[in-house]
């Protein structure tokens, strides 16, 4: 079996997905996009203050050596060549903004994550400077301005971080997402190290104009970030320098997308109006619209899609954004012990089959499309003494599937045509009581494929597709048929709507829940941090210790 497959496998491909709750190596094989091995290895997040949200920048590298040398590892015992790979290709989790040293190489903070919300103010603050009339940050950027993005966080860093501001006085400091982190690092680091990432990861910044496709002078001047700490902008299929360690020492780093647009590629959705949705930390659905960049009326982001190649189009996308998704599972597990792993959520919730009037709305970060609402927060609602852990992992997975008709429901307002059928991937998609409960708030059929890591072939399809690489190719008839698992609705729309409804009254409740508290700085919050209730609580001390006396 070895010595036959190794006859037939020819060239391969590699591809590093870095994502926020793990990283995963995979090669494939660019002939049949067949999945040949891959290793895993969890990420550890951290919450320093309440909507914080950290990573270490050196376990994230240390992650990705480690998995290329595991799966390495692994073909070598199925007796595969691992000098059969001829190019990796990167995805990451996109927004998450690290600044480092280029002298020496060490990150200068922690990674700040997407999901970190200490921004809020910054973001309200910077909204209302900017005249409705004239939001230059959308229509150069496609863009809300939100704490998703990757600019405030930069502002915060600048702002905030000591170490930070000294080495951009000294010109050491570098800033990118995590692909410029990663491509830095494995293409040499300090010793030549390439400072790049592709239009897909910089249309995420809220710096880089998607119509120019460059990063915009009035944009980082807004947002008060130097353009000399940036990365050149690359396409997202191209050699940007080799592998400088490792068994893959030597292999051409040559595809780079953010996880959204790696997914759109690896689900061969290239054509305008098709349609993919992620199950990840958080669930996101993308509408290519071809080389138009249209604008929503409905609250999607207009984002930029892929760029195959120096010389070929750049392909734009509608976007809708939901912040949690699989992480709402996470917090089932970490935090209410409601769950020991992940899969058990599935065997609860089969066990009811149903939410008995239970709502979940899980805005631990506020709501993302279409609301952009930071100041909404989590809720549960409709519980009665009947309801137990079954029925709130039963709702946990329904917010899931609510939150995507509400993006699905915007895209088809903005697109005009309705989908017909939503292609699905990430790992949530395992859950068959999720898909099938997908499919019955859609009122429209799930398509799962049944080689789910369509964020890493995406990633490994623009690698093999580089000019210099070209053991890929992306021409329609030479894409192989992707098999796919189908889930039809089973209840009646009319259900479907009241559940939906229903719903939608429980978001209502979420919303406003907070008011604004600038944690912009890091001193800690102290109740003489207002002047009204400090002098109240002083005047009853005053009073409480005179009364002693009299």
């Amino acid at each position: 079996m070895a010595d036959a497959k190794k006859a037939v496998l020819g060239p391969l491909v590699g591809a590093v997905d870095q994502g926020t709750s793990s990283t995963r190596f995979f090669v494939f094989n660019p002939k049949t996009a067949e999945l040949l091995n891959y290793h895993q290895v969890e990420i550890k997040q951290e919450f320093p203050k309440e909507g914080w949200v950290e990573e270490d920048p050196k376990e994230i590298l240390q992650s990705v050596y480690y998995c290329i040398e595991k799966t390495c590892e692994k073909l070598k015992q199925q007796s595969i060549e691992i000098s059969n790979i001829k190019a990796i290709g990167v995805t990451n989790q996109r927004e998450t903004t690290v600044v480092w040293d280029k002298v020496t190489g060490e990150p200068l903070y922690n990674a700040l994550v997407w999901l970190d919300l200490r921004t809020q103010a910054t973001v309200e603050k910077l909204s209302k400077s900017i005249s409705v009339s004239n939001n230059f940050v959308k229509t150069k950027t496609g863009l809300p301005i939100s704490t998703y993005f990757s600019a405030v966080k930069l502002h915060w860093l600048i702002g905030n971080v000591r170490k930070v501001q000294k080495a951009i006085e000294d010109g050491r400091a570098l800033f990118g997402t995590i692909d410029s982190w990663l491509i830095w690092n494995l293409t040499g680091g300090v010793n030549g190290g390439v400072h790049c990432t592709d239009v897909s990861n910089a249309s995420r910044t809220m710096i880089f104009n998607i119509h120019s496709l460059q990063w915009d002078e009035e944009l980082c001047n807004f947002f008060g970030i130097p353009m000399c700490i940036l990365p050149r902008i690359r396409s997202s299929s191209e050699i940007y320098g080799l592998m400088k360690t490792g068994p893959l020492e030597g292999m051409p780093i040559s595809g780079c997308l953010g996880d959204q647009s790696a997914a759109l590629v690896g689900q061969m959705c290239l054509q305008d109006g098709q349609a993919k949705n992620t199950y990840g930390t958080g669930c996101f659905l993308l509408c290519n619209t071809g080389q138009k960049c249209v604008v929503s009326e409905h609250g999607l982001l207009t984002t930029v899609a892929y760029k195959l190649g120096r010389e070929e189009p750049v392909y734009y996308a509608l976007e809708g954004s939901v912040a949690i998704a699989g992480a709402v599972v996470s917090w089932l597990k970490n935090n209410m012990k409601i769950i020991n792993a992940s899969k058990d959520i599935e065997k609860l919730a089969e066990q009811v089959g149903s939410s008995y009037g239970c709502y979940f709305v899980p805005a631990f970060s506020g709501l993302y499309a279409p609301y952009w609402d930071p100041s909404a927060r989590g809720i549960i609602c409709g519980l009665t003494q009947f309801t137990n852990k079954c029925h709130i992992a039963f709702a946990a997975l329904e917010a899931v599937c609510f939150q995507v008709r509400e993006i699905l429901d915007a895209m088809n307002r903005d697109c005009g045509i309705p989908l017909k059928h939503l292609q699905v991937d990430g790992g949530m998609t395992e859950n068959k009581i999720l898909m099938q409960l997908q499919a019955d708030i859609l009122c429209i059929p799930v398509m799962k494929p049944s080689m789910p890591e369509t964020t890493a072939l995406g990633a490994a399809m623009a690698a093999g597709a580089a000019e210099g690489v070209r053991v890929w190719s992306l021409d329609p008839k030479d894409l192989s048929v992707v098999q796919m698992e189908k889930f039809q609705p089973r209840i009646k729309a009319e259900e479907s709507e009241v559940r939906y409804s229903t719903w939608k009254k429980a978001v209502m409740k979420s919303m406003g829940w907070v008011m604004t508290q600038s944690s912009e700085g890091s001193r800690d919050p102290s109740i003489f941090a207002s002047l009204t209730l400090g002098f109240y609580v002083v005047s009853s001390m005053v009073i409480l210790i005179g009364a002693r006396y009299i």
